[in-house]
Order: structure tokens, then C-alpha cells, then sequence
């Protein structure tokens, strides 16, 4: 693994958001297919050793992404990442939240909302992630759940994609 990529990761519980910022060493069009293609996003999205495993994948405004963390047992953990706007290969935002295999929403947990930006670098692409959250326990709730650690590693499976 490249050690030399840019990693930020800062919770600001006052405003109750997360900002992630990571390098990732392809092309912006690269990067972008990786974050918005099923098939791609199934080889890098869960940390391991759990797996993405994509039900549906409309990638449009008001479109949404239905898929499932798949752990080493077969548990399955529903999300769905509803799509808000897009500008293709610039930035894309949205609302995630846990749900059924159905899609339908469980609202006792927390949702996310994402805002992604993608820039060229060199010979290198930053992603700039923002989360926000609408309330601070929902913010802690995500952390609690593991969300740094699964989703920085997840992001080092995307590393190991653009090395092949």
C-alpha cells in the first residue's frame, strides 16, 4: 500500500459532520467510475472481510443505489444511497441509510448525508467526502458503529484496484 496518498479523516461534532479527504493515484474518470459503477463498487466498498453486493444501481438524479454489506458468515447489512445531484466527474450527493432488501427505509438509524467532490491532482485524484448528519447522536451512532476504521479500509481495497 502507498503510504505517500493523502488520508484525512475529522469529525466535527459540532456541526455534526464528517470530512474525509483521500488521494487515490488514477485519472479523475478512473476514480469516479469506481464510486459510481455496481460492478466496480462491489470489489471496494465493504472493508474486508465483508463484501458489496449491489441489488439495484440507478445512477441518476433522484435515482438510488441498493446494495448490501455481506459479512464472512452471510449476514447481510441493507443500504440504500439515494442520489440528489450529479455533475459527472466533478461531484455527486445524496442520502444513505440502512434499510430492508426492499429498500424500504429503517428509521430508527441514522442518515447520512453525502456530498462528493472529485479533483484532479497530478497524477492523482482527491476526493473530498462530506457527511452530515441532522442530529449529534447520529453522528456518534456512526462512529460508534465503526464507520472510520470500515470505511478508511474500505478505501485502501480501492487503492489495491487502481494497482493492477
Amino acid at each position: 500500500m502507498k503510504t505517500s496518498l493523502l488520508t484525512n479523516f475529522s469529525v466535527d461534532k459540532e456541526n455534526k459532520k464528517i470530512s474525509v479527504e483521500r488521494e487515490f493515484a488514477a485519472s479523475v474518470a478512473k476514480v469516479w467510475d469506481a464510486w459510481t459503477k455496481s460492478d466496480i463498487l462491489d470489489q471496494w466498498w465493504a472493508p474486508k472481510p465483508w463484501k458489496a453486493r449491489t441489488k439495484s444501481m440507478d445512477f441518476r438524479e433522484g435515482g438510488s443505489w441498493l446494495y448490501a454489506m455481506v459479512g464472512p458468515e452471510g449476514e447481510e447489512h441493507w443500504a440504500k444511497f439515494e442520489y440528489e445531484s450529479i455533475k459527472p466527474q466533478k461531484s455527486f450527493s445524496g442520502q444513505d441509510a440502512f434499510c430492508d432488501p426492499e429498500g424500504n427505509i429503517n428509521t430508527e438509524f441514522p442518515r447520512s448525508k453525502w456530498g462528493n467532490e472529485f479533483k484532479e491532482s497530478g497524477n492523482s485524484t482527491i476526493v473530498s467526502i462530506l457527511i452530515t448528519y441532522d442530529k449529534l447522536a447520529d453522528l456518534e451512532a456512526i462512529i460508534e458503529m465503526g464507520f472510520k476504521e470500515g470505511f478508511l479500509s474500505a478505501m485502501e481495497n480501492l487503492d489495491a484496484i487502481f494497482e493492477e
